[in-house]
């Protein structure tokens, strides 16, 4: 999916482990660019597996439906009326 790169941008304050920091600061000469793209992978990622649940639940809402259709309502035969 991507995102504009192009798109302004701007300071933020987050609060980050220390630690953490100083680790990543030792690994990438731009931290803020290093976080973008891992925040960038992650928003695909959790998109996808998102659309990836949406996608399972509507096929088992139709294969529900559809064995309803075929066979009736299980708890028909519990009906107290």
């Amino acid at each position: 999916m991507g995102y504009d790169r192009t798109a302004p941008k701007r300071p933020v304050n987050m609060t980050i482990n220390v630690d953490l920091i100083r680790r990543a600061k030792g690994l990438t000469s731009n931290l803020s660019e290093t976080v973008e793209g891992l925040l960038a992978s992650y928003i695909d990622a959790e998109e996808a597996r998102r659309a990836d649940l949406q996608h399972q639940m509507r096929q088992w809402a139709e294969a529900s439906a559809d064995v309803v259709a075929r066979f009736g309502c299980p708890a028909d035969e519990f009906d107290p009326f």
